[in-house]
């Protein structure tokens, strides 16, 4: 029973501090570009998650919860940060403005790339390779995810911001679920905040991360359920079959049963006790040289 006593207490000591992480915004204070105020709402922000002192793999991940692009889901970014930093992954979880907000695309993929590079800026503060910093999402925050995925840059060589120099394209991404396409199979909520309503079909596809992925496009971990009736499981079957036509690699999981927006299960503390997605993921970041 002492065992025990002191387990739970080492788990509730690790979930105390990472609740406690202190967020640091995306951009000096009063400088954050397309800024509608200065509330919480219009400050775009990273939360750091990182790994015990001689845990830690070197590699990072920056989370972009779900929320259908109206809010931000606590359990699609706390609950996989607290999962992922105990297998030796920091992670940043991403608070990224949203449409419910006012804002629209492409705001929030720039929050996105500059999260990416702003870890790449801060990565010996954090004990991170800049060369290991991948994307995560769920729902639309997979659609923020693949979007980077589709459309980085490799920074600007010249700008005063030396964040701004480096460059976005993140080493791999994770897709939960994820809307992907804003054709057919897209999650209509989703579509509307991001770009609001009637956009020109060319935005539409240009934002459709299977009608632009290239030879360039980082490899990712894909998960749905065949079940999900919000978010159509088309959306990840083709942007993986686009990933094969470019000869990208990825790994492609897609479970029978499952609603939408499980995250690691359905009850907390999801963290102690995922769904087998996860452990599935951790396999994989394994072989990426992400997790210990």
């Amino acid at each position: 029973m002492k065992f025990l006593a002191i387990v739970s207490a080492l788990l509730m000591n690790a979930a105390v501090l990472a609740q406690s992480a202190e967020p640091f915004p995306l951009w000096p204070d009063g400088a954050t570009p397309s800024a509608h105020g200065s509330t919480t709402n219009d400050i775009p922000d990273l939360t750091p998650y990182l790994p015990a002192k001689g845990s830690a793999s070197g590699a990072a991940l920056v989370i972009c919860p779900g929320g259908g692009y109206a809010h931000l889901a606590r359990h699609e970014g706390h609950d996989y940060a607290e999962f992922l930093r105990g297998r030796g992954i920091a992670c940043f979880v991403l608070r990224y403005r949203l449409g419910s907000h006012g804002y629209r695309h492409p705001v929030m993929l720039g929050d996105a790339a500059r999260a990416i590079r702003l870890v790449r800026h801060r990565a010996a503060e954090f004990g991170v390779d800049p060369d290991r910093v991948g994307i995560m999402g769920s729902s639309a925050g997979g659609h923020l995810a693949s979007s980077l995925l589709t459309h980085f840059d490799a920074g600007k060589a010249d700008a005063t911001d030396p964040v701004e120099r480096l460059g976005s394209r993140p080493t791999l991404g994770v897709l939960c679920y994820p809307v992907i396409s804003l054709g057919e199979f897209t999650h209509r909520g989703s579509r509307d905040n991001l770009l609001g309503p009637n956009p020109p079909p060319e935005l539409v596809d240009f934002l459709s991360g299977e009608k632009q992925v290239t030879k360039d496009t980082p490899p990712a971990f894909l998960w749905h359920t065949w079940e999900d009736t919000a978010v159509p499981v088309e959306n990840v079957l083709q942007y993986a079959a686009a990933m094969r036509r470019a000869g990208v690699k990825f790994d492609l999981h897609v479970y029978q049963q499952g609603r939408h927006g499980i995250g690691l299960q359905s009850k907390p503390p999801a963290f102690e006790h995922p769904h087998p997605w996860a452990e599935e993921l951790v396999a994989w970041l394994k072989v990426q040289g992400f997790a210990r």
